[in-house]
């Protein structure tokens, strides 16, 4: 009998995939021609499904980037790369130089999005281009690093996002096309949904997951509507009942993902504290407050400890740093390092206070809490206990360290309070006279909303002091709430004078926003201001603490969840006045306390129970936190003790994961061969692959010269089988009649049955199931051990995989060489032929 071989699903050994590599590409199944093949819409419906999915998903980073003026480059550029692929597979360039082109692709718009002025032509780069890259780069670390969430769209991190959603459109590209996984091109999707998962409060969001959803559905459905099935060679798109399955099984597993969320923790309000930096595992560095101030308030735990006590008649805030600089979208701490002094022995605030003074005593003992801003309570006049060299600032008393930080000090702070009255600030009309300029300048570029809302409130206000008391009951009215979510889920959370914008007209905020509205509005009306940074009065520990000549005094503590806010009114003669705007939060002092509420208003003064007395009841009173009982141990925030096991737990089984992956991949494999396999010819055919897999999982690699007899007679007398006679016959009968199957199907007459055979032919799971039994129970436990969780027909596929690329190069390049090698020996040869004919 003449055996005639019939086209395989596979290149290579015919009808075998040798460790389950992936299927051909598109343009290589059987009966096509692939230089001749018509490309058609196919690289063009996909670059639309891959930029739909990318570009879709980027829509979740809103909330992540302030507003939306980030959103136009991102999809420029989500579409110049998505359809330069598109375009050079239509002109039928091998897959490296189409990944080459799309790279070029994306550094030209990068290029010319971001460095026009200093590019060639607009598009070019050039070495302006690389000083300028260093500069958004550093920018953009900065970024990453130290702003809270929603950040300012900067140049530097809206580069950052387009160069990462230009090569994660690459990357979804190559995986849904040339290697033919689509299914694994959603890890690039999801690549772009866990930062808005990570760090927003409302997580993803709809419209991103829905039109992430929506392009990773038109990816897999453009794959399966165009390629053939690799096993019958029928198209999928004339199969409806395939078509109907995978939209039922697209419905449920969509229908799973919206239903789980609900149920895992984090996902219905984001894996990490609503507003997180975007580096959300590094530790706020304390360099910037007013950007890790709402990540202290939004912390679950109260991390960074600090315990203190004080005999001042009502606990005090402790202030870290001030903030005078209100220009800009991100205000910050100016350390004014050319004029600050050294030592904080003596420190003198440069003003006599016509007030009465209190001289204050306060031990402070930081614990872990790390900064470079020494917490004290103002205005400290010396310092004492500090190891490392600290300075200060004349112009605000902030003390700050020079070689050393807040973590484990323990020092005494020598304070002075003036004690302040209503009639004393109202009679504080004159100029404000040496007062540091920085503390009187208008910001620039002020909205018209807070310039009309400033003018507004203080209408009818004929002194410094009644503007002031305007504007704090303007922000306490009932019309203002008090929320740390309202700012992140509306994107206007951090400060700067947009910030503030948004929230005069929403109207909800945290201390951040009332502090810098009232100190903005106040400049505004003629009254220097200024805004600190530090923590409201804390809570009792029920202890005391004794300082020499002071005797015992209470103790309190503030931690992470105290971190607040406000702003400081200069009044002449009388110093820097601190006043409270943020209801709920903190003390308003009988200064600026109203003689009456307004009818249904409530002052929310020490509503939240932040302090064991206010200015009514100024006698601190130690008992307010009840001690624990004796041998009992204080019980602990059973958050802060799950947290850490599960984040544990969740590593370990994600390593797990990762070490398990070959196993559950050759598991899978199997699987699918054996049980996924329709019509009796492709049942032997898939029994067959999975044979030589199983011998190369055990020593007995086939080789590509070999044929099936050959490869099945070697395998046989190996001796990995068994001897032939007894008990071991059943496997060594089934590798025989495998082989026979498949040498029937591959190369046997074209089968007559309507299913592809003439004759049934039985299932060879059983007989698969005898070879593994066979090859298990005569090989060694470490042979046994590497077949089951490092399979090397399985190892040797990833490794193909992995080097595909880096193949094809040798490739291209040595056929580049072969045919620069031709033309050079043609040249040669006209050379030749002309010197020849010229020397007859």
């Amino acid at each position: 009998m003449t055996l005639t071989p019939q086209r395989s699903a596979h290149s290579g050994q015919p009808g075998v995939s040798a460790g389950g590599g992936a299927p051909p590409g598109p343009g290589s199944f059987p009966g096509t021609r692939r230089a001749r093949t018509k490309v058609g819409a196919q690289p063009w419906l996909m670059a639309l499904a891959v930029a739909v999915a990318v570009g879709g998903a980027a829509l979740s980073l809103n909330g992540v980037l302030r507003g939306w003026a980030w959103y136009s480059p991102v999809l420029s550029t989500v579409l110049t790369v998505a359809f330069t692929l598109a375009g050079l597979r239509a002109l039928r360039w091998r897959s490296v130089f189409v990944m080459a082109g799309a790279l070029g692709a994306l550094a030209l718009i990068l290029t010319f999005t971001f460095f026009r002025p200093q590019s060639i032509l607009g598009f070019i780069p050039s070495g302006a281009t690389m000083t300028q890259l260093g500069r958004y780069v550093r920018r953009a670390s900065e970024t990453v690093l130290g702003e809270s969430a929603p950040v300012a769209p900067n140049a530097g991190i809206v580069l950052l996002v387009c160069a990462a959603l230009g090569l994660l459109v690459i990357l979804v590209d190559a995986l849904a096309y040339p290697l033919a996984m689509p299914a694994t091109s959603g890890l690039g999707i999801l690549a772009i949904l866990i930062v808005p998962a990570m760090i927003k409060p409302q997580s993803v969001g709809a419209l991103g997951f829905a039109a992430a959803a929506a392009g990773y559905l038109l990816i897999l459905g453009c794959s399966h509507w165009f390629a053939p099935d690799p096993r019958t060679g029928a198209d999928t798109a004339r199969n409806p009942g395939q078509f109907r399955r995978g939209a039922v099984i697209g419905a449920v597993a969509l229908t799973v993902t919206l239903l789980l969320q609900l149920v895992v923790p984090g996902f219905d309000q984001g894996t990490f504290p609503q507003g997180s930096r975007l580096n959300p595992f590094g530790s706020a560095s304390g360099l910037n407050p007013m950007i890790s101030l709402g990540n202290s308030l939004r912390s679950p735990t109260g991390d960074g400890r600090i315990t203190f006590a004080t005999n001042a008649p009502s606990t005090p805030y402790l202030r870290s740093v001030t903030v005078d600089n209100f220009n800009g979208d991100n205000w910050a701490p100016d350390d004014r390092d050319d004029t600050r002094r050294m030592g904080t022995g003596r420190m003198d605030p440069g003003f006599e206070s016509i007030a009465t003074e209190v001289r204050v005593v306060t031990a402070v003992n930081t614990g872990q809490f790390t900064s470079p801003y020494l917490p004290a309570p103002y205005a400290p006049e010396a310092v004492n206990g500090l190891s490392g060299r600290w300075s200060w600032d004349p112009a605000t008393l902030s003390i700050k360290g020079v070689d050393a930080n807040t973590r484990d000090q323990q020092y005494v702070v020598l304070s002075v309070a003036p004690q302040l009255t209503p009639d004393l600030l109202a009679q504080a009309t004159g100029p404000a006279q040496g007062v540091p300029e920085q503390f009187i300048r208008t910001p620039d570029n002020v909205p018209e909303i807070v310039r009309t809302t400033a003018d507004a409130v203080t209408a009818g206000s004929t002194t410094a002091y009644a503007r002031a008391m305007a504007i704090q009951r303007y922000l306490r009215s009932v019309d203002f709430t008090y929320s740390l979510q309202s700012p992140v889920q509306g994107g206007y959370d951090g400060n700067g004078l947009s910030v503030l914008a948004d929230f005069l007209t929403q109207k909800s905020g945290y201390c951040i926003h009332f502090a810098s509205a009232m100190a903005v509005m106040a400049r505004l009306e003629g009254i220097p201001s200024r805004i600190a940074v530090g923590y409201a009065p804390g809570r009792s520990t029920g202890a005391t603490v004794s300082i020499g000549g002071q005797g015992a005094l209470p103790e309190y503590e503030v931690d992470a969840r105290d971190a607040h806010a406000w702003p400081e009114l200069y009044f002449q003669g009388l110093g820097w006045v601190p006043f409270e705007p943020t209801p709920s939060r903190g003390v308003v002092p009988s200064y600026a306390t109203e003689a009456q509420a307004p009818s249904g208003a409530s002052t929310n003064e020490n509503n939240d129970g932040l302090l064991p007395g206010n200015s009514a009841n100024p006698t601190p009173l130690p008992n307010v936190a009840p001690l624990p009982l004796p041998g009992s141990a204080p019980q602990a925030d059973p958050v802060s003790v799950m947290l850490p096991v599960l984040y544990s737990a969740g590593a370990l089984l994600f390593l797990g994961l990762v070490l398990a992956s070959p196993h559950l991949a050759r598991t899978a494999l199997r699987r699918r061969r054996l049980n996924g396999a329709r019509g009796h010819g492709a049942a032997a055919l898939q029994a067959w692959a999975e044979l030589r897999d199983l011998a190369m999982d055990y020593g007995v690699a086939p080789q590509t010269s070999e044929t099936p007899r050959h490869f099945s007679e070697r395998l046989r007398a190996a001796g990995a089988l068994g001897e032939p006679g007894g008990v071991d016959a059943d496997s060594h009968q089934a590798v025989k009649s495998l082989t026979v199957d498949f040498e029937r199907r591959q190369y046997g007459r074209p089968p007559s049955g309507p299913d592809g055979d003439a004759t049934p032919e039985p299932s060879g799971a059983h007989r698969i199931a005898a070879v593994s039994a066979a090859l298990r129970s005569h090989a060694g436990p470490l042979v046994r051990f590497r077949a089951a969780w490092l399979p090397p027909s399985i190892m040797a596929a990833w490794r193909r995989a992995a080097t595909a690329p880096f193949r094809a190069a040798r490739r291209t390049a040595q056929s580049t060489r072969r045919g620069l090698a031709r033309a050079w020996s043609r040249t040669r040869g006209a050379v030749r032929r002309v010197r020849w004919l010229r020397r007859s």
